[in-house]
C-alpha cells in the first residue's frame, strides 16, 4: 500500500511539475511573439527576425514553397514588406499552444494585416525550439 501510494504521489509531482513547465516556457514564447509584433509594427524587419533561429537548417514554408535558412527568409520579408507602409499593423489572435517536448513547442493561430489600403490575414503552424534560455522559431508555415 505504501509503495502504491508513494508512486500516485511520485505521479503527480511528476505532472505538477511538467505543467508548470509548460506554463513558465508559453509565457516565454509569447513574450517573443509580443515582441516581434511589436518590431513588425515598427516597421523593424530585423528585429521581428530576431524571433527565428539564425540558422541555414530555418525552414519557412508559405505559399511560394519552401525557403531554407534565417538570412534567405529575411531577404524574402524585405522584398515583400519593402516599407513600414506595405508592412502594416501586424496582429496575432486564436493562438493556441502545445508542447511536444520540454524544449519545442507547436504553436498555431491566425494572423491579420491591416493595412492602409486593404486587410490581409491567414493562418500559420509554428515549431518553436528552446536554446539555452531562448525560444526560437525553427519552422514557419504561414499561409
Amino acid at each position: 500500500m505504501k509503495t502504491l501510494l508513494f508512486l500516485l504521489l511520485s505521479i503527480a509531482i511528476l505532472c505538477s511539475c511538467s505543467s508548470n513547465n509548460f506554463e513558465k516556457n508559453k509565457i516565454l514564447v509569447k513574450k517573443v511573439m509580443d515582441d516581434q509584433t511589436e518590431s513588425w509594427n515598427k516597421g523593424d524587419l530585423k528585429g521581428y527576425m530576431d524571433g527565428y533561429w539564425m540558422s541555414d537548417s530555418l525552414r519557412f514554408l508559405g505559399k511560394r514553397g519552401i525557403t531554407k535558412g534565417w538570412k534567405k527568409t529575411l531577404e524574402n520579408y524585405i522584398k515583400t514588406y519593402p516599407d513600414k507602409k506595405t508592412m502594416g499593423i501586424l496582429k496575432f489572435d486564436d493562438v493556441t499552444f502545445e508542447p511536444l517536448n520540454e524544449k519545442q513547442m507547436f504553436v498555431v493561430g491566425r494572423w491579420t494585416l491591416e493595412r492602409e489600403k486593404d486587410t490581409l490575414s491567414g493562418y500559420y503552424s509554428l515549431i518553436w525550439k528552446k536554446f539555452d534560455s531562448d525560444w526560437k522559431i525553427i519552422f514557419d508555415h504561414t499561409n
